[in-house]
């Protein structure tokens, strides 16, 4: 299987993004000298985080001059204009959703083992190319049948059909399936490539590409806390007929996945490496300027990443429309640059709420009034819009606690009895959309 892989100068590989994560198959990349593509030999695994992109980036440390006060990560939204359905809560362990996913995931490697000894067993080297044919051809009618349970679940979670829980399981599902489709597309890559006079079709790799938009990191974070192997998170979920748009802060980062199915022509034609690192590049201007965007797609649909010193950016742009309709986003609390803040004095406190656009991350601190110290160990409480306050957590050693931005008006109160400050009337700022969404 080839799949092209735009090296441009000054980026780092998929490969060498991912630091210490091994490749999923074993195998490393190959770079034509003096060429600007190279060829991999596998769809790289998931970067794990900003730290790992930056850990694993090349010995070339050197970095383009930041102008910190006009840095901004503009990230996709809803579509303006468009109905929504706005929600926030925690999400941790459950026992039931689990269980589902380890049987869903065992359900479909059982398949792919099926699939894999039915090829091994044909009898001549015709009937074994017809089975891994037919095999790619199942994997592909199954991806349309991905695309159309992932736009249902939309619908139907802004239709107010679908609960938090129930979307995000349902996403977790679609993505673990749809690795499972990936590693068995590796299966019969390795097949193809065991069988005299066959090579795996071009399709197959358009279509390993095109499995990985199911894929994000906010919904690997909601499967570890089903699981109990992460704690508890509180997720931001806005949802439109065809978007999604998926919040959550994990231990010192922003981590944020968006899809917008009105930006992807699943029928539009190829799109090339440059076209795509052309189109992000444009779309995000400011991020692209932090480091050298890396491509690496095949057909109508490309990845983009961008791996920076605050973070890193992930896109999947679509032929035809030449925009990204999928993104990823990693972003350093202690960097987030898209913040206005609002100060408050009362009770021997400051505090100062920074706040954020809608599901972006808003930061408290509290520090006392005349020293100006950190005031560790008080309650920090969110209420929005005439909704009772819920408990944001406690402060830590710095003074400092965090939450996601509500979509509307909201109050934010410092509690150590009998004191108590409230910050009143704070709302989202706007969001910095891409350029050519704004």
């Amino acid at each position: 299987m080839l799949l092209l892989l735009a090296s441009i100068a000054g980026a780092v590989s998929p490969a060498a993004v991912a630091g210490a994560v091994a490749d999923p198959v074993g195998e490393g990349t190959e770079s034509a000298a003096g060429n600007a593509e190279s060829v991999a030999a596998s769809v790289d695994p998931t970067i794990e985080s900003a730290a790992d992109a930056l850990d694993g980036a090349d010995g070339d440390r050197d970095r383009p001059q930041v102008d910190t006060e006009n840095l901004t990560f503009r990230t996709l939204s809803t579509p303006s204009g468009v109905d929504t359905r706005v929600e926030s809560g925690s999400r941790g362990a459950n026992l039931g959703s689990s269980v589902g996913f380890a049987v869903d995931e065992t359900d479909a490697a059982m398949e792919t083992a099926a699939v894999v000894q039915r090829i091994e067993a044909a009898e001549t080297s015709v009937e074994r190319q017809r089975r891994i044919l037919a095999a790619i051809n199942r994997v592909e009618r199954d991806e349309v049948t991905l695309n159309s349970r992932q736009t249902e679940a939309f619908s139907a979670h802004a239709t107010g059909n679908l609960s938090d829980r129930e979307l995000l399981d349902e996403l977790v599902r679609i993505a673990a399936t749809a690795r499972e489709y990936d590693e068995r597309l590796d299966e019969l890559d390795a097949l193809a490539e065991e069988t005299d006079g066959f090579s795996s079709p071009t399709r197959l790799d358009e279509l390993q590409v095109a499995l990985q938009v199911y894929g994000g990191p906010v919904r690997d974070y909601a499967l570890s806390t089903a699981r109990g192997a992460m704690p508890a998170t509180n997720v931001y979920i806005e949802s439109s007929n065809r978007s999604i748009v998926l919040a959550t802060i994990v231990d010192d980062e922003y981590v944020r996945e968006v899809v917008r199915l009105d930006r992807w022509d699943r029928g539009g034609g190829s799109i090339s490496n440059d076209e795509a690192i052309n189109a992000t590049s444009a779309a995000y201007p400011e991020t692209a300027s932090l480091r050298e965007p890396d491509a690496f797609g095949a057909g109508s649909v490309q990845r983009i990443t961008i791996p920076h010193d605050f973070g890193l950016l992930r896109t999947f742009v679509s032929g035809g429309t030449e925009q990204v309709f999928v993104e990823h986003q990693r972003i350093a609390l202690g960097a987030f640059p898209d913040t206005e803040s609002v100060s408050v004095n009362g009770d021997g406190f400051n505090v100062t709420v920074d706040r954020s656009y809608a599901g972006g991350p808003v930061t408290v601190t509290v520090r006392n009034e005349e020293t100006g110290e950190p005031v560790s160990d008080v309650t920090v409480t969110k209420s929005v819009g005439d909704g009772d306050s819920q408990a944001i957590g406690t402060t830590d050693a710095d003074g400092v606690v965090r939450t996601l931005s509500p979509a509307e008006s909201y109050r934010v109160t410092v509690v150590d009895e009998p004191r108590a400050v409230f910050v009143d009337d704070l709302r989202p700022v706007a969001t910095p959309r891409p350029v050519d969404d704004e």
